[in-house]
């Protein structure tokens, strides 16, 4: 939420656009949860969801965990 927070500052129909266009994404993780690149972390995938902007997810016996939404400024040390 902070991202949209941010985002929603200067221009709040793009959050909104952001936050619509992560939820349809991470609707269809559940279907096929190894389509997305493997992630930096053990036992956790990527979702690009736009250039700057990964989901981070785990798969477990229940379906699908988000753990993160990152910008991609974020993800490097």
């Amino acid at each position: 939420m902070a991202i949209v927070d941010y985002i929603s500052d200067d221009n709040p129909s793009a959050a909104l656009a952001l936050i619509e266009e992560i939820q349809s994404k991470v609707a269809k993780l559940p279907a096929h949860p190894k389509r997305c690149r493997p992630g930096r972390v053990g036992g956790t995938r990527e979702l690009v969801v736009r250039p700057n902007y990964v989901v981070v997810y785990a798969e477990t016996p229940a379906g699908v965990t988000v753990l993160r939404v990152l910008h991609a400024a974020r993800m490097w040390p």
